[in-house]
């Protein structure tokens, strides 16, 4: 079976030396090894500032905590996504308020977000679903016209582009994910990318108990809720080593998923992304949209081929659904919606046989 997801772990020879080079230092709590990955890390995005957290969903409380979204406030989200996403807004006791989709990309319509505006609205969530960009130019327009600040969660998307930016430079706070099955794993852990050195210092404290890490313990004076929210050394180390082959990864889906855009092309019963104009996906997973998506699904799997649709639309959990609302566009986009396997362990081989499964029909 092809997988749909599958974790990258490098060489045994690349990896083991340096993890036990920190296993054997004395130290491996948050030292040296976070800084270099966070350094690393700000220069393979190309700007701001990069605090490592042990979790994507760590990254989205202190961004949250950091724009000041408290119990009252409400949160603009999309439910086509996975659960930590809008799980973290209820963490700081804010209301979800969902905006539909738009149908020719499943990712938040920014027309749905304006019309969902109101006088509690503290913060938009938008989220490049399975890899693929976000309407970043309208969503910039609204942010700056109603003055809320965006929190990008693009645990999907490293390596994504809009306008020739990789994503983590659109908006004041991009969220990264490095759990097992991520572009780039770190087993479990996670990124914020802060657009201002300000907020980046803030954003330490909260990390770390409230704690500034400058100072003795004797010397500091905790005056803000803080959190175990950071990154230890053995996690980054590996996210060191994984850095080092983070181009040929993402090249490779990139690679995939151009030859599935190409290769899919006018199949009865199959409609492709319309990606948005200046957009260049991940690929994380490939999407795509079909007609009897379960028959689509066993046909694939008879194959050897896994597909899902993969993630629960967010606003049929009951803790999660603050304000029952109907989502046409989500609904007739959700009832269709599949991923292929789309990743570095796909051959040239085996996405051609992909191909040729899904022409046969289903």
């Amino acid at each position: 079976m092809i997988p749909l997801v599958k974790t990258n772990i490098p060489d045994r020879e690349k990896l083991m030396p340096e993890l036990e080079k920190v296993l054997y230092s004395g130290y491996v709590a948050q030292g040296e090894q976070v800084e270099n990955f966070e350094r690393v890390f700000e220069a393979f995005i190309g700007s701001g500032h990069a605090l490592s957290v042990n979790s994507g969903t760590a990254a989205l409380h202190i961004a949250l905590i950091l724009i000041g979204v408290k119990s009252g406030d409400e949160v603009i989200s999309t439910a086509l996504t996975a659960e930590p996403t809008n799980v973290a807004i209820k963490m700081v006791g804010a209301k979800i308020r969902y905006a539909d989709v738009d149908y020719h990309t499943g990712n938040i319509s920014p027309k749905s977000i304006e019309e969902n505006i109101n006088e509690f609205t503290k913060a938009i969530m938008v989220v490049d679903y399975a890899g693929i960009p976000v309407n970043v130019s309208e969503i910039q327009r609204i942010s700056k016209k109603y003055n809320i600040p965006v929190i990008h969660d693009a645990a999907h998307a490293l390596g994504a582009k809009y306008n020739g930016f990789k994503t983590g430079n659109h908006f004041p706070f991009t969220v990264f994910s490095f759990q097992a099955i991520k572009l780039l794993t770190t087993i479990d852990g996670g990124m914020l990318q802060i657009a201002t050195k300000e907020e980046y210092e803030k954003a330490k404290l909260i990390r770390w108990f409230g704690i500034d890490k400058k100072l003795t313990r004797l010397e500091n004076d905790i005056q803000v809720q803080g959190y175990k929210y950071h990154m230890n050394n053995i996690n980054a180390t590996i996210g060191l080593v994984q850095l080092d082959e983070i181009d040929t990864i993402l090249n490779i889906h990139i690679d995939n998923g151009k030859y599935f855009d190409s290769s899919l092309q006018n199949i009865p019963g199959v409609d492709l992304i319309n990606y948005y104009p200046g957009s260049e996906p991940a690929y994380w997973l490939y999407t795509l949209k079909v007609e009897n998506r379960e028959g689509f699904i066993k046909q694939m799997g008879e194959k050897g081929i896994m597909a899902s649709e993969l993630h629960k639309r967010n606003d049929w959990h009951s803790y999660l659904n603050d304000f029952p609302v109907k989502l046409p566009n989500l609904d007739k986009f959700y009832s269709r919606l599949v991923h292929l396997p789309c990743g570095y362990w796909v051959n040239p081989q085996e996405r051609a046989m992909i191909v040729e499964t899904i022409k046969k029909g289903w």
